[in-house]
């Protein structure tokens, strides 16, 4: 796996009530990713650009809505997340400090 790969793999984090209940209950942090990534590749990206130990990886496709236009009904694209489990004691903190 190249290193220009690990870093296009993760898009961002995913900030939503859902992702802040499963992160203080199970020490999970939640990415939207690549549609064509894989757990490992996941997995890899994230102990490396963070620097912390990962136990498990789940991964999604997330269907994208039907929407109403003004040109009759669209489609929001399909998107894929993860959901990383760090190990015991490992943490990464999203919030901007200024």
């Amino acid at each position: 796996m190249s290193q220009e790969r690990l870093y296009k793999v993760l898009l961002g984090p995913v900030i939503s009530e859902k992702a802040a209940m499963a992160g203080d209950a199970a020490n999970q942090v939640v990415f939207k990713v690549l549609r064509n990534a894989a757990k490992q590749e996941v997995k890899a990206a994230v102990e490396k650009l963070f620097n912390v130990k990962v136990e498990s990886v789940r991964t999604l496709v997330v269907k994208g809505k039907t929407k109403r236009t003004k040109h009759g009904m669209g489609q929001r694209s399909d998107w894929k997340k993860a959901y990383v489990r760090l190990a015991e004691g490992q943490e990464i903190d999203f919030s901007v400090a200024e």
